[in-house]
C-alpha cells in the first residue's frame, strides 16, 4: 500500500517568471524528497471568471474550477505560496479559493479543503517578504477548515534571492524552503 502523501503545490500568482512560483517549486523538492508525490497547478492555467452566483446559476461552475476542485479534492496537503498585492493575497488566489469552496450537488460543504493540511510561504521584493499578506491568507484557509501549520517562511528582497536557474541562491534559505516541504509531508503521512 502507498502510504504516500499527495501534495498539491500552487503560487498565487499568473506571472510567467513569478518569485512565489519559483519557491514553491524549491518546497514542492523537499516534499518529494521526503517521499511525496507532488501535484502542481498554476493558476493562470485555470483562467477563472471572477466568482459570480448568477454566473454559476446560469452556466455552472467553470470547467476549470471544477479541475482545481478535484485536484484539492484527492491532496492531503497543500504548499502555497502567496504573493503580497496590498498588504494581503492576490485576487486570483482569492478567486480560486472561491470557486473551490462552492458545493457541487452531494458534496459536504468545503468537502475539498476540511481536514487538509497547509504550509504558507512568500516570496516578495519587499523587506518583508510577503508576510503581511500570509496572515490573511492564513485566516482565509482557516476558516474553510484547513489545518495551517505554524510553520511558514518570508523571502525578502526577492529580485536578490533566486539565481538565473530558478532556485534560491542562499543555500541556507533553500535549506529552510525545503524543509517546509519535508515537514508537509511528514505532517500528512501522520494524518493519513
Amino acid at each position: 500500500m502507498d502510504d504516500a502523501p499527495r501534495i498539491l503545490a500552487f503560487a498565487g500568482s499568473t506571472r510567467s517568471d513569478s518569485f512565489n512560483k519559483k519557491l514553491v517549486k524549491v518546497a514542492a523538492r523537499g516534499a518529494k524528497q521526503a517521499g511525496a508525490h507532488i501535484d502542481f497547478i498554476d493558476l493562470r492555467d485555470l483562467n477563472l471568471p471572477l466568482f459570480d452566483e448568477d454566473y454559476e446559476a446560469e452556466n455552472g461552475p467553470p470547467e476549470e474550477a471544477t479541475r482545481f476542485k478535484a485536484l484539492l479534492k484527492a491532496c492531503d496537503g497543500m504548499l502555497i505560496s502567496s504573493p503580497e498585492y496590498n498588504s494581503s493575497l492576490s485576487a486570483v488566489l482569492k478567486n480560486a479559493i472561491d470557486w473551490a469552496t462552492r458545493p457541487a450537488e452531494g458534496e459536504k460543504p468545503l468537502e475539498a479543503f476540511e481536514g487538509k493540511s497547509a504550509i504558507l510561504m512568500s516570496a516578495s521584493p519587499g523587506g518583508l517578504g510577503g508576510l503581511r499578506g500570509l496572515v490573511h491568507l492564513r485566516a482565509v484557509l482557516g476558516n474553510i477548515r484547513v489545518i495551517v501549520l505554524p510553520q511558514q517562511q518570508a523571502v525578502p528582497n526577492a529580485h536578490d534571492a533566486f539565481g538565473p536557474d530558478g532556485n534560491l541562491a542562499d543555500a541556507n534559505v533553500r535549506s529552510q524552503i525545503e524543509a517546509l516541504g519535508a515537514k508537509l509531508c511528514d505532517i500528512c503521512r501522520k494524518l493519513k
